[in-house]
């Protein structure tokens, strides 16, 4: 094998869904190989073990020391001892860092949401030695679209942190509701915030509890497109949004509410087990949702969207699934990707769990059972699997 590492572009961290894959990616190739990691961005952690900042630690030097020869010197990189997974986004364009290094073998990774693919981007995407898409969704789109080495690898979810457990009865005596994801039209917590206030009014035990930060405020505007909410929230002089008031301006009571912050990932965990079920309409997804695959790893009774990447975590009798999907158009005014969950059908879901705790067990258990099959450890060796032929 002339390829020695696996480059990775994007950012790891431990508080968004790219860095989070990153850095599982990277610590997963540290400890069980078949080759090393190479970071190409700077990690940023908030939270993390000593023992695993070790394990990093001396790839985070690597990288300083490497880009800093770039930067130096001006000029741009190439190694045939390296393959790059380079992080590929909306209509496949890729980061700086791209121009900056390639490798003998380079690979692009997406996950998109945004279709409507032009003649540009579909070569941008032919490019590269190989895709891999974040959902056979995705795969299927691109394929149809002309993209012509892609496939399908998921993401994986840390079933030694993502496991079932006691919970620590925060929320005791109360129906606890969980919403996760970065607040925008495309995560639908519209639809939550219209579905909770229904439910609440008959069920005055229930709190939503929720996990929306989001660290692009400017991109939650879109969500005044939709029909269930007067507003977006407000950004405040810290320059996060206003979560709480927001809500408590759509008709959710401040005892119901609760806005959980910046959480590191290692912390969620615990949240998610006082969790009596969670709920995700959203109307796209160009990946697995990995906020979802770790509730259900978790073992919390999960309501999913039968749309777009959330069908790869979807099975008979492992969540609850919100079936009627009407087409609407994403926020460039493009009809076909997007489906919009119906208010009315939440809180069926939602009563179902209410009323019928032992059948929601049975769902919760059966979701864990399946997550655990998609370890981080499991699907790096299926990513690297995808392309080692490439080597």
């Amino acid at each position: 094998m002339s390829i020695e590492r696996l480059a990775i572009s994007w950012q790891l961290s431990d508080t968004h869904g790219w860095g989070i894959f990153g850095l599982n990616l990277a610590l997963n190739l540290i400890r069980h190989g078949p080759l090393r990691p190479l970071l190409l961005t700077e990690p940023s952690i908030l939270d993390m073990p000593d023992d695993i900042i070790d394990e990093i630690r001396p790839y985070v030097t690597e990288q300083r020391n490497l880009m800093g020869q770039v930067e130096a010197r001006g000029e741009n990189i190439f190694s045939k001892q390296i393959a790059i997974l380079h992080a590929l986004h909306t209509g496949f364009k890729h980061l700086d860092v791209t121009d900056r290094v390639r490798g003998l073998v380079n690979i692009g990774f997406t996950f998109y949401e945004r279709g409507a693919f032009d003649a540009e981007a579909v070569a941008r995407a032919n490019g590269y030695d190989r895709i891999l898409a974040g959902s056979s969704w995705n795969r299927d789109y691109a394929r149809a679209a002309g993209v012509e080495r892609i496939e399908f690898v998921s993401q994986g979810v840390d079933t030694a942190l993502f496991r079932p457990g006691p919970a620590s009865g925060a929320y005791k005596g109360r129906f606890a509701i969980f919403s996760g994801g970065k607040l925008e039209l495309r995560k639908g917590q519209d639809l939550v915030l219209a579905a909770f206030k229904i439910f609440h009014a008959r069920h005055p035990d229930a709190v939503l509890v929720t996990s929306w930060r989001n660290a692009w405020p400017e991109s939650a505007l879109d969500v005044t497109a939709s029909i269930h909410v007067d507003s977006a929230p407000e950004t405040g002089a810290d320059g996060e949004l206003k979560i709480t008031e927001w809500a408590a301006a759509h008709g959710v009571p401040a005892d119901a509410f609760v806005d959980l912050g910046w959480l590191s990932n290692r912390i969620m965990p615990e949240v998610l087990r006082d969790m009596d079920c969670a709920v995700f309409p959203n109307r796209c997804e160009g990946g697995t949702n990995l906020v979802a695959m770790e509730a259900m790893a978790t073992g919390v009774p999960c309501v999913l969207s039968a749309n777009t990447g959330h069908l790869d975590i979807m099975r008979d009798g492992a969540c609850y699934p919100l079936a009627d999907q009407r087409v609407v158009t994403d926020v460039d005014g493009h009809a076909g990707m997007w489906r919009e969950t119906q208010v009315e059908e939440i809180v069926e879901r939602l009563e179902e769990i209410y009323t019928d705790r032992a059948e929601a067990g049975r769902r919760a258990e059966a979701g864990a059972k399946f997550m655990r099959d998609l370890s981080w450890e499991n699907q790096t060796a299926r990513l690297i699997g995808a392309i080692e032929d490439l080597f």
